[in-house]
């Protein structure tokens, strides 16, 4: 059995070698270099192993075995809505293909909603004085609507909007109507304006209550005269220029050109984005920047990356703008895995800067952990959403040999060697192997 099953990877390894190239390098299929919907299992199994508090659904700011989790983790808030993100994009991708994962990581969503997760505020609802918390929470619970199919999420976040976060808004001497970022406290900033548009537009396309359009137009009206006045118009939402809020207003102009059908909301949104994955305010050595170590800083990145892919699977995006994004994310992604320390799996841990490894007297971050699944989650998604209607499917464009060095099975467990290969699907070095 042991010499048949070799036998089939060495058959399997000539097939791929003998693969013809890619489609053109003018589609955007040619532009995926591989499958990573292995190294994002991997990733996803390691975070969850690490942070996850299963009871709860919630996440530890250290890792579980750590004997200061409970403190460290006391006002861990809306880092939940980034973390549970990560674990939706996952049950999205996986649902069909690993349904006893999936239901699992159903049953982690209901427990984070019934936890109100964690907050601090108030333990028995979502609501918080700090108007981004709430905006930021109340994304992730549309997200899990989307996913799951049940509107009691969105039907949450919709109350928590209507009751907690419009009624803050406040119109200034100039016209402009904002959010602010605390229940007691008239200043505004991007970081609540940013996901409020975007929860306003969301909702928006959810209901089709005009109420919820306006308002999301209001605020962008805001932000975007914050930038034209303030920063120039360069492509900066705030100063300095953070991931998290180029990101999501970045998702807020793209929603907001589909719902009004205005195009300068689309040259702003291209612009934002663009911003974030070229500027060496937001980026070093062509990788996401070391945004700070903080539970706040370290989960920037999860925020930013799902919208990124957002842009590139948007067809009304500039053809340019999204080839050249689908490269930086694929360079971070390549990156990112180059640094990982895989000996001790699943006990895996990202840095707060992907180009180099971690620390290994640092204490882990669940910030950088969310950081570095959502990166590997969503480059997955799109590699598989852009490669969909390719017939060839995703193929390692590297054309190198197979590098059976490690081998993991795609729920994450590492195997010892390809002979322990049995009837299953597995990733090997780059590629999903089907072995029958």
């Amino acid at each position: 059995m042991k010499k048949e099953r070799l036998t089939l990877l060495a058959v399997l390894m000539l097939m791929w070698m003998a693969v013809p190239q890619c489609k053109a390098d003018n589609t955007l299929a040619g532009l995926v270099e591989m499958d990573y919907s292995g190294k994002a299992d991997t990733l996803t199994t390691a975070f969850l192993n690490q942070f996850l508090n299963t009871s709860k659904g919630t996440f530890w700011a250290v890792p579980c075995d750590r004997a200061n989790r409970d403190e460290e983790t006391r006002y861990i808030y809306w880092q939940q809505a980034h973390a549970m993100d990560a674990l939706i994009y996952s049950y999205e991708r996986i649902k069909d293909v690993s349904p006893n994962t999936a239901a699992t990581y159903k049953r982690y969503m209901q427990r984070w909603y019934l936890n109100h997760a964690n907050n601090w505020g108030s333990a028995n609802s979502f609501y918080n004085e700090y108007t981004d918390d709430m905006c930021w929470i109340c994304l992730t619970l549309i997200h899990m609507s989307e996913a799951l199919g049940d509107d009691k999420y969105a039907n949450m976040a919709r109350t928590m909007f209507d009751d907690y976060i419009e009624p803050r808004g406040w119109q200034d001497d100039d016209g402009f109507w904002g959010l602010p970022w605390k229940s007691n406290d008239s200043g505004r900033n991007a970081c609540t304006n940013s996901p409020g548009c975007l929860v306003a537009s969301k909702l928006y396309l959810k209901y089709g209550e005009e109420k919820y359009k306006q308002t999301a137009i209001k605020i962008a009206e805001y932000q975007l005269n914050e930038m034209s006045t303030k920063l120039n118009y360069d492509g900066r939402v705030e100063e300095p220029p953070l991931t998290y809020t180029q990101g999501t207003f970045g998702e807020a102009c793209r929603q907001l050109y589909h719902i009004t059908g205005q195009s300068s909301y689309l040259q702003a949104a291209q612009k934002i984005i663009n911003y974030l994955c070229t500027s060496g305010r937001c980026t070093s050595n062509g990788i996401l920047r070391h945004e700070g170590t903080s539970m706040d800083q370290s989960i920037f990145k999860a925020v930013a990356i799902p919208y990124i892919v957002n842009m590139i699977l948007d067809e009304k995006v500039s053809l340019a703008y999204r080839r050249s994004f689908i490269r930086f994310l694929q360079k971070n992604a390549q990156t990112l895995w180059s640094n990982l320390d895989l000996s001790n799996y699943p006990v895996v841990y990202c840095n707060y800067y992907w180009g180099e490894p971690i620390d290994p007297s640092a204490v882990p971050s669940m910030g950088a952990m969310a950081s570095g699944a959502s990166l590997m989650e969503n480059v997955a998604r799109m590699g598989l959403a852009l490669t969909a209607s390719d017939d060839t499917g995703i193929r390692d464009m590297q054309g190198s040999t197979l590098d059976a060095s490690r081998v993991y099975s795609l729920d994450g467990r590492q195997l010892k060697s390809t002979q322990s290969l049995s009837k299953g699907m597995y990733v090997i070095g780059n590629k999903k192997v089907f072995v029958k």
